[in-house]
């Protein structure tokens, strides 16, 4: 959150992270050009990160950067105009200077890139890109598909939106329903991408996770009465509120079953579990509600040994039968060892061979049900494979650590 003794550098960035799916927005709905919005907005960003320090914050920061980005394309646009000698397009795609600055266009370009002409895949690439600032390379860590792929999807996507007439026309109230749940995954991926990070030194990116709970108060502002938005919502906070105790002191990870209770952040926990019980009077019907109500159970465990694995595994089973996800029934197999002991666990895990080859979770969690076992040997040979298999640092540093402990048992 940005405050007024934040030093100026600070402000400015936040700022700009905030801003630009807004700006972005404005641009694309006025000039209907994916691309030239992109590098006019990277343009006025970079302006703005040498100017605003210089200069102190404008008034009108979203507006500002509004006006510069669309002079760029102005520009871009007479230029092109004047060379194939059609000066009168220039007028038709000018865009007046005095524009609304009090209007946050985060939530319509969710919207608009969720296209129905694009696939549920397409339209979430797309929109990770565009809305949540996220690289290629991580959206396709997200999707566990190559880097050049993802590019390719999300290339394609936009010209395929270029080829239809008025793509970014604002969507009535029935296309926003229709919209709604791709919406709602993007928001899941932007999170899960913040709480743990698929690559790189740091487990967790707190402003992209903080950035999804953001969008998802904003999505929840709009149709509070929705219990899978308002479980989504509920979900984040749930388990946004363990971030400080998830990373040691110098960024190791920590798991769950050793986690400090007492730095989990209770104001989130209370806020999540008052949306969680809110939605409960309309049954469990959704995804996000039934994992907001998994949260809830964690949230409210005083220790591991006192977390209730009986009701999660209820919860699970409801899960799996709502969503063919193999992640699912990897979480259930964890509740599954725990109440029905590790060669349960290991026993579902074992169904996952083919669906989630070459994932690395899959054999930490193997690892952790052979420790449990006292198969020590097994253990650390899981553990090992999944440190080899995961881009993250502090995952791979976690594994070997523990492969290396048992070693020494």
């Amino acid at each position: 959150m940005v405050t007024d003794d934040t030093p100026l550098p600070g402000r400015a960035e936040d700022l700009l992270r905030e801003l630009a799916p807004q700006v972005l927005g404005a641009l694309v709905r006025r000039f209907g050009d994916f691309d030239a919005a992109e590098d006019a907005l990277q343009e006025a960003m970079l302006a703005a990160a040498t100017q605003w320090p210089v200069d102190g914050l404008p008034d009108h920061p979203r507006g500002w950067l509004i006006q510069v980005a669309q002079r760029r394309m102005t520009d871009a646009v007479r230029a092109e105009v004047a060379r194939r000698r059609r000066e009168t397009t220039v007028f038709d795609r000018e865009v007046p200077d005095a524009m609304p600055v009090d209007h946050d266009d985060t939530l319509a370009m969710f919207f608009l890139c969720c296209h129905p002409a694009l696939s549920s895949a397409s339209a979430i690439a797309l929109t990770l890109r565009a809305v949540g600032g996220l690289t290629t390379a991580e959206i396709a860590h997200a999707f566990l598909l190559p880097e050049t792929t993802m590019a390719q999807r999300i290339t394609r996507a936009k010209k395929k939106l270029a080829r239809l007439e008025r793509p970014f026309a604002q969507p009535g109230d029935s296309e926003w329903r229709a919209r709604l749940g791709t919406v709602l995954h993007v928001l899941y991926l932007i999170f899960n991408e913040g709480n743990t990070s698929t690559s790189g030194p740091e487990l967790q990116r707190a402003d992209v996770s903080g950035e999804a709970i953001r969008l998802a108060r904003v999505v929840h502002r709009e149709l509070p009465d929705d219990t899978e938005v308002t479980g989504l919502l509920a979900l984040m906070l749930l388990t946004d509120s363990r971030r400080a105790a998830r990373t040691g002191d110098r960024g190791e990870l920590i798991p769950l079953a050793e986690q400090n209770r007492a730095r989990w952040d209770r104001r989130q926990i209370t806020e999540g579990v008052t949306l969680t019980t809110s939605t409960l009077a309309q049954g469990l019907t959704g995804p996000y509600q039934i994992q907001a109500a998994i949260a809830v159970l964690h949230a409210q465990a005083g220790s591991a040994e006192e977390t209730e694995w009986t009701k999660i595994l209820a919860l699970y089973d409801l899960l799996e039968k709502l969503s063919d996800n193999p992640i699912v029934t990897l979480n259930r197999a964890v509740a599954v060892a725990m109440v029905h002991g590790p060669d349960a666990g290991l026993e579902l895990a074992s169904t996952l061979d083919d669906q989630l080859a070459g994932n690395h979770r899959l054999d930490a969690v193997r690892g952790h049900f052979h420790e449990m076992a006292g198969d020590f040997a097994a253990a650390i040979t899981c553990y090992t494979s999944a440190a080899g298999r995961t881009p993250s640092a502090p995952e791979n540093h976690y594994l070997t650590l523990r492969a290396a402990r048992l070693r020494h048992r």
